[in-house]
């Protein structure tokens, strides 16, 4: 990971402003209707390119790929792994308690979302591959400071893609985790910084643990933490960062 002792490096936490069309075509695919796979890729390595292209002519040091092929920084998994189907209730928000009539609002607008109804395992091993060939030819015609790649943490997709399936919490976190392995290893040895998106760490609390205690919900922290440290095992802790939000 890159240092400076002249000036503050910038970047941001990865996910980037998608074109209306696109954002569309992602949206249809989350839904379920596939677009056309030459078109979609043709597309999304476009975007790509100029997103990569704005933030380098903006000024930020450390670029990501906006995250353009992705509908979501979580849920994309589901695209990617075995084992989700059907719908899920999202819990409603303990901070919108209060205002129900918001979060009926949210809910309609975000819709539900696939659980884990079996076994996770690789469907669509090529897809990460494609995400690094993609950020390598936009990085090619631009000269940023470093580049990084995303890549949701266990714990951020148990919290939103719920478990119908392993036995307990933990079972599901640790497949997860020996799943997601692999992307976090191609993306390190791709030569990007990755970056472990883990907002579960912090608005898990109000999101899906309201009932908890502190100590009950560090609990939770800990065993994603536990999860997390077990995929990363074989990756220098200079090479990856860490998306926290509360």
């Amino acid at each position: 990971m890159k240092r400076s002792t002249d000036r503050i490096l910038t970047t941001h936490t990865g996910s980037l402003p998608r074109s209306a069309d696109l954002t569309a075509t992602l949206e249809s695919l989350d839904a379920g209707t596939a677009p056309d796979p030459e078109a979609f890729d043709t597309r999304v390595r476009r975007a790509i390119a100029a997103i990569v292209r704005k933030q380098v002519e903006a000024g930020v040091d450390i670029v990501s790929d906006g995250e353009q092929g992705k509908v979501g920084y979580s849920t994309y998994v589901k695209h990617r792994l075995t084992g989700f189907e059907g719908q899920s209730s999202m819990p409603v928000r303990a901070d919108w308690a209060d205002f129900p009539e918001a979060a009926a609002r949210y809910t309609r607008a975000t819709g539900s979302r696939p659980a884990c109804i079996g076994p996770i395992a690789w469907k669509d091993h090529g897809a990460v591959q494609k995400d690094i060939a993609n950020f390598k030819a936009a990085l090619s015609k631009a000269h940023p400071e470093e580049a990084f790649m995303t890549a949701a943490s266990p714990g951020v997709i148990a919290h939103f893609l719920r478990n119908d399936y392993y036995p307990t919490r933990d079972a599901y976190l640790a497949r997860l985790a020996d799943v997601m392995k692999e992307e976090y290893d191609a993306i390190v040895q791709a030569g990007f910084v990755l970056q472990l998106d883990c907002p579960d760490l912090g608005m898990g609390r109000h999101l899906a643990f309201p009932d908890l205690s502190i100590r009950e919900f560090v609990k939770i922290a800990e065993g994603n933490v536990e999860a997390l440290n077990h995929a990363l095992r074989d990756i220098p802790p200079d090479r990856m960062r860490l998306h926290l939000c509360w």
